[in-house]
């Protein structure tokens, strides 16, 4: 079955390993006939600060971030890659979060009740994340509080179901055949649209 597919490079640098990842899931994603749209973070021009303004006077999203909202809302998987930067995602990542994931666009607060209704659902999503710590170190000693934050607390906050996480670590030191497995297990997911 065919699915509209956002993929979302989340690293504010060109030519990463995270833009390999997204391009690959991508290509992986076409080949199988699903449509695919695909932003670059470090492409995008906008201000990552909500300010002062916070939820009371929300200022209007700048080209980039409006089109990628349009994305978000045209697409039935949400797909992010992006590194692991002292123990959260990068800060620009953090700012479109913050700048379009917003009350009456992605969520809206009920009243009497103590959770907001999520108004990304029936959408699902895929997280794929790159890291120099290892995968037992995360979880163990840190308690993966990324993949918390990002599956949690934003994604099924904002009612994507189900919200996957996938991490690929240790990058840094990894070899050339480390790497090409990562792009041939997300050429995979792309495959599935999963």
């Amino acid at each position: 079955m065919s699915r509209k597919i956002l993929v979302l490079d989340g690293h504010p640098a060109a030519e990463t390993l995270n833009g390999a990842l997204a391009a690959t899931y991508g290509e992986g994603a076409r080949a199988s006939g699903h449509e695919v749209r695909i932003h670059h973070l470090s492409a995008m021009r906008f201000n990552p600060d909500l300010g002062i303004a916070s939820y009371r006077n929300v200022p209007d999203l700048e080209p980039d971030l409006a089109a990628f909202f349009e994305d978000l809302l045209w697409c039935e998987h949400f797909v992010i890659t992006h590194p692991m930067w002292w123990g959260g995602m990068p800060a620009k990542l953090k700012g479109l979060i913050d700048r379009v994931f917003l009350p009456g666009k992605t969520f809206q607060y009920q009243e009497g009740r103590p959770l907001p209704l999520g108004l990304m659902s029936g959408r699902s999503a895929r997280v794929i994340m790159t890291s120099d710590t290892p995968n037992f170190f995360l979880d163990w000693i840190y308690g993966n509080g990324i993949g918390k934050q990002t599956s949690r607390q934003i994604l099924k906050f904002c009612g994507f179901k189900p919200a996957r996480f996938t991490r690929f670590a240790p990058v840094r030191k990894s070899s050339d055949a480390r790497r090409a497995g990562y792009l041939a297990k997300v050429r995979a997911l792309g495959a599935k649209g999963a």
